[in-house]
């Protein structure tokens, strides 16, 4: 999405006025309306979109920006509230792993200016490396977490977030999911807060984490939660909704829309508010009902902190602890539960949907770095970005992906485990390597360690939708910026073998790889060329296969280009190639590979 998309998509509009929003477009404009000053993210989907919408706002409003990770994002966020400024920062859950460690002790600090922190799980993993709940971070760091069942929610429920923080001096998160994230639904816009900054705090006692400090505020955290549970048993983030039955359903977020949607009817205890819980109002609605259900997509938080009160909750014997919810999962859940009847068997709706393998785009230009990776043979530890799709065929050249920024330090341990005869390659993205590779290579320069690394700068943040970073040379707001340059920082690092190399050039990218694994010690090769597709398409010129010399060698199959197809002409037993103009961008890659020059660029018309 381009800066003026994103404005057009999030200027102001009138208060009261309707309008359809997704739920990370909500939770933006309440970011916004709360008067909130300063916000900083890392892009990850399914959160991505909230500060691209944010951006999208006055700047002299709002200061919005990415962030290099999201510990980075989370401590400018908390910058921002020891200034005395409403700050707001949003991650995907993964994210939060790399948070964490700031979030853990401003927990104990507390707000100055309110902070709130926007977290999108994944259940299912539409486009994640795992599926985990959030909610368990709130409750370990004991923060209040506020989870939303639609847009409006979502826009209201950040918008009191930053009250909330500031009346009970503590970080809050509002828990998204890929579901209401991406879904999109009316919502009333409001207007904007105008807040005055705070001065800031000159409180060392509790601004600064010592251990005599953290002594103490540990307890002030431990009553804070306190206060919280009772004021929430009356807040009007939770309700109770009345219905028929003496079977109580307990449940939020989008699991709630699928509640209502099955048993409508049913007497519903809405918790807008996941932890803490409302320990009086829960007790008082299990206590109205002869048996109480909890409805809540991963893990059973709500249902075990139930059975620690002694409630006789249930829950997962009857909904699965993984995957995303929907209104036939649920369906099926109080099926099992005796609640409704379960689904008709009739025969469904017959369909063939289009076979999609998970490839690369046309032209990628990480495409060739991977085929140039698996005819070196090398053992390579994979990153987390698009060149991730190298594990499978055709290109298949990847053996390990942990998480952000774990390829350097895994080939790191490899190396020095003394046990792979193949040279060891960690390959790493422009964005990912700013993210959380530079401090590896300092341990792998530092430990000496016998590694090749390759980055793979295609000049944009390409898996999460074209984001820029301080290697693109712009902000969030498309602002010009000081660029960095990979090569003079790698070189800085202290190390000696680094080469520069363009992705399309296949035989020089092959020779340089080459003479990266046969170097001891820490190598570095940069491939270099920008991403087709963000922040624009670049085409050139279509490729075409000229049928009479094709001979049907398939060399050029082993790119796993979408524009490559099979030819209705054979060639002893095998089928020709053909490429789709459409779909072809004009790399060359396949006329390179072509052993038979069968390959040229579409002739224009004279």
């Amino acid at each position: 999405m381009s800066h003026a998309q994103r404005q057009e998509t999030a200027e102001p509009t009138a208060a009261g006025a309707a309008r359809p929003m997704t739920g990370n477009e909500a939770i933006a404009r309440g970011v916004w309306e709360a008067g909130c000053k300063v916000a900083a993210a890392y892009p990850g989907t399914p959160s991505t979109e909230i500060m691209e919408n944010v951006a999208g706002y006055p700047a002299e409003d709002i200061h919005a920006q990415w962030s290099t990770n999201e510990k980075t994002a989370m401590d400018v966020a908390i910058g921002a509230s020891f200034a005395g400024v409403r700050a707001f920062t949003a991650m995907k859950h993964v994210g939060m792993n790399v948070a964490a460690d700031a979030l853990m002790s401003f927990s104990y600090i507390g707000v100055n200016g309110g902070l709130v922190i926007a977290v999108c799980d994944d259940p299912g993993i539409h486009s994640s490396q795992n599926e985990q709940d959030s909610r368990i971070y709130a409750r370990f760091a004991q923060v209040p977490v506020l989870e939303p069942s639609d847009g409006q929610e979502a826009l209201e429920f950040t918008r009191a977030a930053f009250a909330l923080s500031e009346k009970y001096d503590t970080p809050v998160f509002v828990r998204s999911t890929t579901r209401l994230s991406h879904t999109r639904s009316a919502v009333v816009l409001g207007a904007r807060e105008d807040q005055t900054g705070r001065a800031f705090h000159d409180l060392p006692a509790k601004n600064v984490m010592i251990p005599a400090h953290a002594r103490r505020q540990h307890g002030v955290v431990l009553e804070r939660e306190r206060r919280l549970t009772e004021m929430l048993s009356d807040s009007p983030f939770n309700r109770v909704e009345p219905g028929q039955g003496k079977v109580g359903i307990i449940t939020s977020g989008i699991p709630y829309t699928y509640v209502k949607e099955c048993l409508p009817d049913a007497p519903v205890l809405k918790l807008g508010v996941t932890w803490p819980l409302p320990d009086r109002l829960i007790r008082d609605f299990a206590a109205s009902v002869d048996r109480v259900i909890v409805v809540e997509e991963l893990e059973p938080l709500i249902e075990d902190a139930l059975k620690a009160m002694g409630i006789a909750a249930e829950g997962k014997a009857y909904f699965p602890r993984e995957g995303e919810f929907s209104p036939e999962i649920v369906h099926d859940g109080f099926a099992n539960a005796g609640l409704m009847d379960p689904r008709s068997n009739a025969a469904p709706f017959e369909f063939a949907p289009m076979v999609r393998p998970p490839v690369l785009c046309a032209g990628c230009p990480h495409t060739s770095c991977f085929m140039a990776l698996r005819a070196l043979d090398a053992r390579v530890a994979g990153d987390i970005g698009c060149y991730t799709l190298a594990v499978v065929e055709p290109l298949k050249s990847i053996d390990t992906c942990v998480a952000m920024g774990s390829s350097i330090a895994n080939a790191v341990g490899m190396a020095k485990a003394g046990t792979e005869t193949k040279p060891i390659v960690a390959t790493i993205g422009d964005s990912t390597f700013l993210h959380s590779g530079i401090p590896p290579l300092i341990d792998a320069v530092y430990n000496n360690a016998d590694i090749t690394v390759f980055i793979l700068d295609n000049h944009i943040t390409a898996m999460t939708g074209g984001q820029d970073h301080p290697g693109t040379g712009r902000t969030l707001r498309g602002e010009p910026s000081p660029r960095v340059d990979f090569f003079e920082l790698v070189k800085s690092l202290g190390v000696k073998h680094v080469h520069k190399v363009d992705s399309y050039d296949i035989a020089t990218m092959q020779q340089q790889l080459r003479e990266a694994v046969a170097h001891k010690g820490v190598s570095v090769v940069i491939s270099d060329r920008p991403c087709v597709l963000d922040p624009v398409k670049i085409k050139g010129p279509a490729m075409e296969v000229a049928q009479e010399s094709c001979i049907a060698c398939q060399a050029c199959m082993n790119l796993g280009c979408p524009a490559l197809t099979w030819s209705e002409e054979w060639h002893e037993g095998r089928h020709k190639v053909q490429i789709d103009p459409d779909a072809c961008i004009g790399c060359s890659l396949c006329a390179q590979l072509c052993t038979s020059h069968a390959i040229k660029p579409i002739a224009e018309p004279a």
